[in-house]
């Protein structure tokens, strides 16, 4: 099982486990993590699990697909490291992920 930590808008940490193959969106849902909506259930097409990847972490989860840099232009207060977490999917690699939540997704 890989470890992230998602850490809310005020700061409370939330640490999880996820199974390998499953999207930060899921593994958030899965836990309870508050701040993560995904109304789309995963299909890149709403921006409501927009999230903060920290800046360690940016270059392991790899670049946005231009759909997924399409729907970012939708997110609230974009960040050069805002990504959507139904698009980063866990791997050993990721093990350790530090990701943020915004204050709001809509």
């Amino acid at each position: 099982m890989t470890k992230v930590t998602f850490i809310d808008h005020a700061g409370t940490e939330h640490q999880v486990e996820v199974e390998k193959g499953t999207s930060l969106m899921q593994a958030a849902m899965d836990n309870g993590v508050d701040g993560i909506v995904a109304e789309c259930g995963g299909a890149c097409s709403c921006a409501t699990c927009h999230c903060y990847v920290d800046e360690a972490w940016v270059a392991r989860t790899g670049e946005p697909s231009d759909i997924e840099k399409d729907m970012l232009d939708c997110v609230l207060d974009p960040q050069p490291n805002s990504r959507l977490s139904c698009q980063i999917i866990i791997d050993d690699s990721l093990d350790g992920l530090v990701v943020r939540l915004p204050e709001s997704q809509f």
